[in-house]
């Protein structure tokens, strides 16, 4: 049994991606167990992305499977969608599979020291909280007083890039997360219809059975890609950004595009979405 272990979760996202590359930076001599919580309902981009970062790092990234898939879990809640109030699929698809790979050696008496991506910028957020008297959590980049564009300079430099669905999507890898914005929803259409497909079937699914829930509020998916329907959702986008380019200069050291959908909605990051899903 190892008196000590050192795990660090990457979620597909950039923060913690950049992480990843900052500790094998400065802490090689550590023995860093690198893994990822696949849901098996990840956009393709991820696993690309995933590929690239253990290039960089020299060793595999774990992937911990769920021992029972969203459709289980679904069919648990009574159909009922997971969304901001019950975020039963980060509960049982992302931080279920954790706990139980760890759990043996936690009550065993290793010491776990688990490693979040929380920015600088962020004084208002916190980790995966410790449940467990052996767990030990460390912000590394807080620590080192990393922010967003010390983020994405760290994951330039190391030639890992940027998650490729950053171009047309906040944050989160999960293909129907219910913070995605109504843009994205209708950028998740042309980009993986196939996938967009998978979300109106299961949202179909959930209003026959009654759940008060649709991914996306006050419309069904259906309602949100009618034509009409996403000329004006593209208008309304389209507006909000040229206010804010006209309101407020671009500030190259930001790490902020000047389209940014957390921008243009006015997205905090401390408050919206799950740590373990978006960083």
């Amino acid at each position: 049994m190892k008196s000590e272990r050192h795990i660090l979760g990457v979620s597909g996202g950039r923060d913690s991606a950049a992480l990843a590359v900052f500790m094998r930076q400065h802490h090689p001599e550590l023995p860093i167990e690198y893994f990822f919580t696949d849901t098996g309902k990840e956009l393709p981009e991820v696993y690309s992305f995933l590929d690239r970062l253990e290039g960089f790092l020299g060793r595999p990234i774990e992937r911990l499977n769920p021992d029972r898939d969203f459709d289980f879990w679904l069919a648990e809640y009574g159909n009922f969608l997971p969304s901001p109030r019950t975020r039963w699929c980060t509960r049982q698809l992302k931080l279920r599979p954790l706990e139980q790979w760890i759990r043996p050696d936690l009550e065993a008496g290793t010491v776990i020291h688990s490693y979040v991506a929380i920015r600088a910028d962020e004084p208002s957020r916190d980790g995966y909280q410790a449940t467990h008297p052996n767990m030990r959590v460390h912000l590394p980049l807080r620590s080192a007083g990393i922010d967003r564009a010390g983020v994405i300079e760290m994951l330039g430099q190391a030639s890992v890039g940027e998650p490729e669905y950053y171009d047309w999507r906040s944050r989160s890898g999960c293909t129907f997360c219910f913070y995605q914005q109504k843009i994205e929803w209708v950028r998740l259409a042309e980009h993986h219809p196939d996938r967009f497909q998978e979300a109106v079937d299961y949202e179909k699914t959930a209003i026959n059975d009654g759940s008060p829930f649709t991914w996306s509020q006050g419309e069904s998916l259906m309602e949100l890609v009618e034509p009409a329907r996403v000329e004006q959702i593209k208008t309304d986008y389209d507006k909000r950004r040229e206010r804010l380019r006209r309101a407020r200069p671009v500030n190259p050291l930001s790490g902020r595009s000047a389209d940014s959908i957390d921008d243009v909605y006015g997205i905090d990051e401390a408050s919206a979405g799950c740590v373990v899903c978006h960083k």
